[in-house]
């Protein structure tokens, strides 16, 4: 870290496991996969999850895959913003940094919005939710999850590796009672397009009605796009991690592997076990608890649902991690207002604990602006799929010119063709995040977009210095007296792979 130009200010005490379960336990299938199963299933029925899900798996393994080598070759704290800023320059650095801080801010919102709405829809049906209950339940979980951080990376360290065999036993759990609660096995659900779009009428579809059966389809993408976010969180934990240029990427694709096999089996279990699928999709947001409940003992499906909600809440948890390590390393580098107090250590915890409670109130903030989960979902997928494919896009161009010092996991001439599919795939995401009811999701994005450019050509372009030259030296010229072999062995912080 020295020798990049940073102190080592964060413990290194994660092992792989650890790295992998960070990344396992934002992604989370039991948060996203459940909360937001209404996003799939009312679009195109039960083949949003049969045929939408894996093809989302395959597409976000090639993100992260791509996002693997990069991780490998820049294991910092700063994550996609550093490999931006390497290799295209501290101009999209800024640019990749403010998109990824907003997805991060925007998914805790959606995480923990999402763990209320779920935990009230399980446990008190008839209980009517309104916007200030809500608020004030998501500042509640929230500030619990900042606390945890706050207290270090050991405390936040043992709840993660819960986490992460936590959310598979309960997933198998789920998947097996549910299998065997079906009263049969129609796995023609899983492939049949079934446009339940304009469901429910009252008190307002999940999606507008469209005729096209295929542009269900692609609607439901949002649920697996949205579900299998945040795997950069292996990156944001690198500092933290030992060996960080082998555990992190093994970490990103490990997670996304394991949560999309795992939550395809999971999910088409609901889907088989629905006693009526069409009354499910009149459910609406109810959805996941109409299918569950209609097939499983109530006290049973309390116990699963119990479960599920001990997962989401670990989920925001480790969301809080993740978002504060980069608000860390932006500021570390003077990329924020206020940097010089948003990269402070606490010396005692040594963590990031001003990061950690700015971000998390800034979440908590986001939820008055627009308390709608489905925008919010929305606008965390745009965020956030923005910041994976810049610098996937900038890799490309980089890739084999300027960029020639690579980690020890790395693809080779696979690099190039899986950016490609990548970049497309993000766009797509982007462009159905978009779709109505979530049109404010393009006033958020679209504003935000005219922001940066106006902060960056205005006052950034000139203020904002960008990473130390040691990382810049390390690895934008291939001569550099520390390429090679010592480059990785000091970004691994010390340890040789």
């Amino acid at each position: 870290m020295h020798q990049l130009g940073y102190s080592q200010e964060l413990s290194r005490v994660l092992g792989g496991f650890s790295n992998f379960a960070l990344s396992l336990s934002m992604i989370c299938i039991l948060a996203g996969g459940l909360t937001s199963f209404h996003l799939g299933f009312c679009a195109a029925g039960g083949a949003s999850i049969g045929i939408g899900w894996p093809l989302v798996t395959l597409l976000s393994l090639c993100v992260a895959a791509t996002m693997g080598q990069v991780a490998s070759a820049f294991p910092t704290a700063g994550g996609l913003y550093h490999w931006a800023a390497v290799l295209g320059g501290r101009g999209w650095g800024w640019v990749t940094a403010w998109f990824n801080l907003a997805g991060l801010v925007t998914v805790l919102a959606a995480i923990n919005v999402g763990t209320v709405q779920f935990a009230v829809a399980a446990f008190a049906p008839d209980l009517t939710l309104y916007p200030a209950a809500q608020f004030i339940a998501v500042a509640v979980v929230t500030g619990t999850q900042a606390l945890l951080n706050h207290l270090g990376i050991r405390v936040t360290r043992v709840l993660t590796d819960f986490s992460g065999y936590w959310i598979l036993a309960v997933a198998v759990a789920m998947t097996v009672v549910l299998l065997t609660s079906a009263e049969s096995l129609d796995f023609a659900r899983l492939v049949t397009i079934t446009n339940y779009t304009g469901q429910p009428v009252d008190p307002a579809p999940v999606w507008p009605r469209t005729e096209c059966p295929w542009c269900a389809l692609c609607l439901g993408f949002l649920l697996p796009a949205y579900t299998i976010t945040g795997f950069d969180a292996s990156a944001h934990a690198a500092e933290e991690t030992v060996g960080a240029a082998a555990a992190v990427p093994r970490g990103i694709v490990r997670s996304v592997l394991v949560s999309g096999l795992f939550g395809w089996v999971m999910l088409s279990a609901v889907v088989l076990a629905m006693r009526d699928p069409a009354a499910t999709a009149a459910a609406g947001e109810g959805a996941f608890a109409h299918a569950l409940f209609g097939a499983v003992p109530l006290k049973l499906a309390w116990a699963l649902c119990g479960g599920a909600v001990i997962a989401q809440y670990l989920c925001g948890l480790a969301t809080v991690t993740s978002t504060s390590r980069m608000t860390f390393a932006f500021a570390r580098d003077g990329g924020l207002p206020a940097s010089r107090w948003l990269r402070s250590v606490s010396p005692r915890f040594k963590t990031p604990a001003v990061a950690v409670w700015v971000v998390s109130a800034a979440a908590v903030g986001f939820t008055v602006y627009t308390p709608v989960y489905s925008t919010i979902t929305a606008v965390c997928v745009i965020f956030l799929y923005v910041s994976y494919v810049l610098p996937t896009a900038i890799g490309f161009v980089a890739y084999g010119r300027w960029w020639t010092t690579f980690g020890p996991w790395h693809l080779g001439r696979w690099f190039r063709p899986l950016a490609v599919v990548s970049v497309l795939g993000c766009i797509g995401f982007i462009v159905i995040g978009m779709q109505p009811p979530n049109e404010r999701a393009a006033v958020v994005v679209g504003g935000m977009t005219v922001v940066l450019a106006v902060g960056w050509f205005l006052f950034a372009r000139r203020t904002f210095p960008g990473p130390p030259p040691g990382i810049l030296t390390l690895h934008r010229r291939a001569d550099s007296p520390m390429s090679g072999e010592a480059a990785l062995t000091a970004l691994a912080g010390g340890r040789k792979e």
